[in-house]
């Protein structure tokens, strides 16, 4: 089934005059062997071994920059594009141009990429009002391009296709590869010629449900190839999250693997897939063929003798069969509102939402956020450990590094595996220069204690990130002063699967940073604070955190129920992108997230984000890691129910808990002071490192009888001993 990115009337028309493309259907509803790594620490990442992509391989798309066909165009960077901001008084004047004029703005930005026709001059349109019509978002309107020739083709014609493109680090030591530009444009193109034969095309949405090898980012790219969709499922997910996703989107092409390792932990993916596929033949949707990477040191044989599971005449396996499928595939230009891929995230109640972003502004945006945010240069070696089953892993693996030709590091396994110290030693075996992952991560390697940083230098690191959730000033320092040795600034990113990119964060080394506050927006980004009644706040202030205008990479629908897009996120307060989120902004104008709006407590009258308590908490030193739910209150409403991990060695006691208990009326104040403080084994966590915090609350609240499906926990068992331990 095809994806369409907007309502019915509002989706860019194709130019019939321009031949050079294929003119797109009308879209219905939404679709090698690897080089061991052998250089020292400090080799340039090249394979000098391997040829220049030679320019006699006779693709229309990869004829030289001079004999594009009419109307194309790869444009001069702008100021934007080829400097760093150094200051924020320059911050200050490109942002009151991204506001005062964003069309121009973007247009300038968005020049640096190949555009097979360019954008017309009016391209930009919004509302964001329910009361005056359909909400839409549009960038680059009459623009053509694609985000994998822009992500590889570009690169190689260039003269750069011997660069390493992606570093895997398999789940143990010594499990190791790489690819260039080149021999990942090779895969793409022999996938996407795979795809094809199974009649994928324009608009057809793709499942993806692969661990983290270079093989998933390559099926992304390989997808937006040839104008399919793509939908990655998160490897962690159960059968049932599976099929209800592939059900959804119509998805008759699944590309998995036959399984991997986490730690010492089997995920036997090829099993949860078939089950994942006869549920939805239970509910009349076919899946027609699935493509299978052979995951194993063996490769097919292998994981044949391990006792994958396979059905003949539906399934393949990807090595032999790819191999049969030519290296050189066409490029489908597609309009700059083209669906590009859906990523389903889960609301509190009903099913999952599949957030629809598009290609043209996601890419601009995607591209230039991480330019900005890393000071990423061109072949500068990335590590971002998401997974891309999540939106970080999209932006931020997968697009955002090799559309500044950069080396994305694709890592399998966890970082206490084998040792707390595979983190350091993957970032000097690597020579890795900006190192992003999220504050649980940080927190748990934290709560291993410092000395398995002793072993490792991590000179080569340059800026440090993280995602996902505020940071607490605690971790923040543990990042900068021991991991980054005190000489790399920390950039503390908020954004959201919704957003596609950064949205608030301190660009390094162009303003002080305040550990915890995320600081100011990004280029075009006008975010705004409202009171409950839905006024805007001015200067110092607390509310709920909204958009005034769209970026680029705003999300332009939920796939198949566009009524709920708008009432989700433009419904409660008309006017404005309602982020969900609640926010502080202080009297330098700097924001601090302060959690989930239904995270939020009311005490007693008060609203109390559960993040600012979770930080004071968090500020003990004997403090591993702490995370706060409501639960019901005879006096207050609402009480404060505090689920405390204390570090490796510490044992608990009544002067701690008053400690922390004290540490939050020092903070925050008196009203905010947790009720309870049940010492924790752990909290329950997804494999991506999220605190599913529905089960907290549940627990709190004592209702362990309605915690609901669990199954994607990386520690199931973890919500069991919270039970035992409550009392």
């Amino acid at each position: 089934m095809k994806c369409s990115a907007l309502p019915a009337g509002s989706r860019p028309q194709a130019l019939a005059t321009h031949t050079s493309m294929q003119a797109p259907l009308l879209l219905r509803s939404l679709a090698p062997s690897v080089p061991k790594l052998a250089q020292p620490a400090g080799t340039p990442l090249v394979h000098s071994s391997l040829p220049c992509y030679r320019k006699s391989r006779s693709c229309s798309h990869l004829a030289s920059a001079s004999s594009t066909a009419p109307g194309s165009t790869t444009m001069k960077p702008q100021p934007l594009l080829t400097n760093f901001i150094q200051s924020k008084e320059e911050y200050d004047a490109l942002y009151a141009r991204s506001i005062a004029d964003p069309a121009s703005f973007w247009g300038d930005v968005a020049e640096q990429f190949h555009w097979e026709k360019k954008w017309d001059p009016d391209h930009h349109s919004f509302n964001f009002d329910v009361t005056k019509g359909p909400i839409n978002v549009e960038w680059f309107k009459g623009g053509f391009t694609n985000i994998c020739y822009n992500a590889l083709d570009r690169h190689v014609m260039t003269g750069h296709g011997n660069q390493h493109c992606m570093l895997f680090e398999g789940n143990e030591p010594g499990s190791d590869g790489a690819m260039t530009y080149t021999q990942v444009l090779d895969e793409v193109c022999r996938l996407a010629n795979w795809m094809k034969a199974q009649g994928i095309g324009k608009g057809d949405c793709v499942a993806i449900y692969m661990p983290m090898v270079m093989q998933l980012p390559i099926a992304m790219l390989a997808c937006a190839r040839i104008g399919a969709v793509h939908s990655v499922v998160f490897g962690g997910f159960s059968a049932d999250a599976l099929a209800g996703r592939m059900e959804d989107c119509k998805a008759r092409v699944l590309l998995t693997c036959n399984g991997g390792m986490r730690a010492t932990k089997k995920i036997e993916l090829k099993q949860i897939a078939d089950q994942a596929i006869e549920m939805c033949a239970s509910r009349g949707h076919t899946v027609d063929s699935v493509l299978v990477f052979a995951n194993h040191k063996d490769g097919v044989a292998g994981a044949e003798a391990a006792g994958t599971p396979f059905t003949q005449g539906r399934d393949a396996w990807w090595q032999p069969t790819l191999a049969e499928f030519p290296a050189l595939c066409d490029v489908a230009w597609v309009p700059a509102e083209h669906p590009l891929f859906l990523l389903y995230t889960s609301g509190s109640t009903g099913k999952p939402k599949g957030v629809l972003h598009t290609t043209g502004g996601y890419m601009v945006y995607a591209a230039t956020t991480t330019k900005h945010a890393f000071q990423l240069q061109p072949g500068d070696v990335f590590w971002c450990t998401a997974d891309c089953g999540w939106i970080t892993g999209h932006s931020y693996l997968a697009y955002g590094p090799l559309l500044n030709r950069a080396v994305s590091v694709v890592f399998e396994g966890v970082p206490t595996h084998p040792t707390p110290a595979r983190s350091w030693e993957i970032i000097d075996k690597y020579q890795v220069k900006q190192f992003y992952t999220a504050p649980t991560a940080l927190r748990s390697l934290m709560r291993s204690g410092d000395e398995w940083l002793s072993s490792t230098s991590r000179q080569s690191l340059q800026v440090l990130g993280t995602v996902g959730e505020p940071i607490n000033p605690e971790a923040w320092h543990w990042f900068h002063d021991l991991v980054g040795n005190g000489r790399c600034p920390v950039v503390d990113t908020w954004w959201q699967t919704e957003t596609g990119g950064h949205m608030i964060l301190p660009l390094p080394r162009a303003w002080p940073a305040k550990p915890g506050s995320a600081t100011l927006p990004f280029f075009g980004v006008e975010p705004v604070i409202l009171d409950d009644k839905g006024v805007e706040l001015q200067g110092e202030c607390e509310g709920l955190l909204m958009m005034r205008r769209p970026w680029p990479s705003t999300l332009r629908s939920v796939y198949g129920d566009h009524k709920r897009y708008e009432e989700n996120y433009f419904g409660p307060y008309p006017g404005y992108y309602f982020t969900g989120d609640g926010a502080r902004r202080d009297k330098d104008g700097y924001y601090w997230i302060t959690g989930r709006v239904d995270d939020v407590i009311n005490v007693s009258g008060h609203r109390i984000g559960t993040a600012e308590v979770e930080s004071a908490i968090a500020a003990h030193h004997d403090c591993a890691e702490a995370a706060v739910a409501g639960y019901e209150h005879p006096v207050k409403g609402q009480g404060i129910y505090a689920f405390v991990v204390l570090k490796e060695g510490v044992v608990p006691n009544d002067q701690l808990k008053k400690e922390m208990w004290t540490n939050v009326r020092t903070t925050i104040g008196a009203f905010a002071a947790p009720d309870v403080i049940h010492w924790a084994p752990g909290l329950p966590k997804t494999r991506s490192g999220k605190i599913m915090r529905r089960v907290l609350r549940k627990i709190a609240g004592g209702q362990e009888n309605e915690l609901g499906d669990t199954s994607t926990l990386a520690d199931p068992s973890i919500v069991r001993q919270l039970i035992e331990t409550r009392n």
